[in-house]
């Protein structure tokens, strides 16, 4: 699906068994995929695709999908390195546990092909 107006999307994968099979807090995961995706704007900030994603605030577009455990989550990291998908892998500290990643503003099309088989947050 491609919104009208932005062809620029924001992506980010979230850990679901943080939330169904650890019990954390939505709350506590929400905040996981904030700083991801907080931190993947400042690393690339000066990048075309983050300044077209920027551009329009009124409508910007994230894309929320569920990674079912940690193994998956970062295998994509992994993947997406190796493709050169620019991310930012979110840990959380003290305990440096990856909870979500974070990709750079990037056209759809540049990154559905890893990411197909994310289902969207849940």
């Amino acid at each position: 699906f491609l919104f009208p107006g932005s062809l620029v999307f924001d992506y980010v994968v979230v850990r679901s068994d943080l939330i169904h099979t650890l019990s954390w807090p939505l709350g506590a995961v929400i905040t996981q995929a904030c700083h991801a995706a907080t931190a993947a704007i400042h690393l690339h900030y000066s990048d075309p695709d983050t300044q077209e994603y920027l551009a329009e605030l009124d409508s910007m577009h994230k894309v929320v999908l569920q990674a079912p455990d940690e193994a998956s989550l970062n295998t994509l990291s992994s993947t997406l390195r190796e493709k050169d998908i620019a991310h930012k892998l979110w840990m959380e500290q003290p305990e440096n546990i990856p909870t979500c990643l974070a990709l750079k503003p990037y056209p759809k099309e540049t990154v559905q092909p890893f990411l197909k088989k994310f289902k969207l947050f849940k």
